[in-house]
């Protein structure tokens, strides 16, 4: 079924064309739910900006408008306001109508398939293989899953593509250290905290002793030669890894697997065509003996033109080489419509020169749409990179543990009564959502303070505070022994100012999604569930839902409800959050 900004802004545009005439056909009515029920429900505000073009009166534009616009069975009326506002006021029937539609079309919610679909690749997470994933990791795997999550739901055709750092001189040096400690090729044990201090020790090891650091390259040479001993090794890190990834993936309720891993080994043998390519489309210049390429737009601090180096004097490869192999596999191979990266911050110029060589090879049409999603950083109550309390690298599974732990002691405070299968199952849920929310719910461009008293409060915007909207919902239905399968959804018919703004809250799912899909900002859908649960309290504070004053007015609420508990719960799996029946 359309969703309600859908044929509102249906009904806006016609009226503008039949006012101002064909020239103005395609103008966006710019139409945003109301901040104030008093404003109407939603708020149209082209006028200002289409009248100073116009040199009209932005009130004049609008009454015109107003003067052609069909809202029968849609609107009880249209005002205008202020400079030019356009408010529109949902009529009730359409409202009902509207909310038992949503309510009947279970999975799915009102939110029509994406048109056209699109195969759509998400790139992140991304860790390196022979560590442990660590904080710095979280943000590219939960914003990444979650817009993964929500253009599948769309209907999309996604890819995930988990683009692992298990190439370079870092494992030449990393092997050779562990053959140096005795390792067998055929047959070694260890597990991935091991590999760390393995790491840290062939790393100074390779500053410090030049005739190890060459042994090293040669291992590099052998390991991409395919040498038997060497690739057994380098194998058997990437196995152990996976297996760490895997652990910390389910934990974490990310979907992301084995299946989706395209590491930069994958592109090794992809690299010197990229190289051929861009000669072929006059883009490859020397530099010194390096191999670079030009963007367009782009200059260096001294206002030149910026190079992008593609092959060192040595012969050896870059980040930027793979990358572009890595987006052609993606167009010419995957089929890709749209490709998403999802990294931080500080590779925006990496990734922009990217899809501008991208562009200027003519890899990337201009049907392809190149997104790079860029996130800050995760801080700590210091406003520095978040630390451990001794300076170091806080690991991933720790910062698991730990919110798990903490969710627990909270749990036991509400409902000490609990089973110790049952805490631990509320505690898995409400620990990792909160920490997950509290990342999502940020605008992602910017650096957020990690604060668990804050991420885990039951009250503001936190996921507890949305699981429990959820769990006060339920509650509902087995305090009354009603079973939400037998509610008629028809039943809807809304009467008091609570209900009616749940249900047009409830009614803004479509058009979130849809902004979400487009702007790749999960904080959208965050904001939305944390309106809708404060709607909810609202309405459960003012309207009696199984002491109702007569039948119909129950069956009413207890729909309104239950449409409320599956928009939460629908909304919290996009983010990656589960829900609970009780807390």
């Amino acid at each position: 079924m359309p969703d309600v900004l859908h044929i509102l802004t249906e009904k806006l545009t016609r009226a503008i064309h039949a006012a101002l005439g064909d020239q103005h056909a395609h103008t966006d009515p710019q139409i945003r739910p109301s901040n104030n029920p008093k404003f109407g429900d939603y708020q149209a505000n082209f006028a200002m900006g289409l009248a100073k073009k116009l040199g009209q009166k932005p009130r004049d534009l609008a009454q015109q408008v107003v003067e052609k616009i069909d809202l029968e069975n849609v609107c009880d009326k249209a005002t205008v306001a202020g400079p030019g506002f356009i408010n529109l006021h949902l009529g009730a029937d359409f409202l009902n109508e509207q909310a038992a539609a949503a309510l009947a079309d279970t999975d799915r919610l009102g939110v029509a398939p994406a048109q056209p679909k699109q195969r759509v690749v998400v790139d992140y997470s991304g860790p390196n293989v022979a560590k442990e994933m660590h904080v710095g990791h979280l943000r590219s795997t939960v914003i990444g899953d979650c817009i993964a999550r929500v253009l599948e739901f769309q209907g999309h055709d996604v890819k995930r593509q988990n683009h692992l750092g298990d190439w370079g001189t870092q494992f030449g040096m990393l092997i050779e250290h562990m053959l140096d400690c005795g390792a067998d090729p055929r047959q070694t044990s260890f597990e991935v905290s091991d590999l760390n201090a393995l790491y840290q020790d062939a790393k100074k090891k390779f500053d410090a002793a030049p005739a190890f650091a060459d042994r090293a390259r040669k291992r590099v040479v052998l390991l991409q030669g395919r040498d038997v001993d060497t690739g057994n090794l380098w194998a058997q890190l990437q196995s152990e890894s996976y297996r760490h990834f895997r652990d910390v993936y389910r934990r974490m309720n990310v979907l992301l697997t084995e299946d989706d891993v395209r590491g930069e080994s994958f592109y090794n043998d992809k690299l010197p065509t990229v190289l051929e390519g861009l000669q072929k489309a006059g883009l490859l210049q020397d530099s010194q003996g390096a191999q670079v390429v030009f963007p367009a737009g782009f200059k260096n601090r001294d206002g030149d033109p910026q190079a992008m180096i593609v092959q060192k004097s040595d012969g050896g490869y870059l980040y930027a080489t793979t990358d572009l192999a890595a987006a052609r596999y993606r167009i010419d191979e995957l089929h890709a419509d749209r490709i998403v990266y999802v990294t931080d911050a500080r590779q925006s110029q990496h990734f922009a020169m990217i899809f501008a060589t991208l562009r200027q090879a003519h890899w990337a049409s201009d049907r392809v749409r190149l997104d790079h999603v860029p996130f800050g950083t995760v801080l700590g109550k210091d406003n520095k990179p978040f630390k451990t309390r001794q300076g170091g690298t806080v690991k991933l599974i720790d910062l698991l543990d730990e919110a798990e732990k903490r969710a627990a002691t909270v749990i036991d405070q509400k409902n000490p009564d609990l089973s110790a299968d049952q805490r631990d199952a509320i505690a898995h849920a409400v620990g990792i959502g909160a920490l997950k929310y509290a990342d999502l719910s940020n605008d992602r461009i910017k650096d957020y303070v990690f604060d668990w008293d804050r991420m885990l409060a039951f009250d503001g915007n936190t996921a507890p505070y949305l699981q429990n909207a959820y769990v006060r919902i339920r509650s509902i239905f087995r305090k009354g022994g009603v079973d939400s399968s037998t509610l008629d959804h028809g039943a809807i018919s809304v009467r008091d100012p609570a209900e009616r703004a749940l249900a047009v809250k409830l009614l803004q799912l479509p058009a979130v999604i849809d902004a979400v899909a487009d702007s790749l900002e999960p904080h959208r859908l965050c904001t939305y569930l944390y309106e809708l649960a404060s709607a909810f309290h609202q309405f459960y504070e003012h309207c009696p839902v199984l002491i109702a004053p007569d039948e119909s007015t129950r069956d009413s609420r207890l729909a309104l409800c239950e449409l409320t508990a599956r928009t939460l719960q629908r909304g919290l799996d996009l983010l990656g959050i589960q829900v609970i029946e009780q807390m």
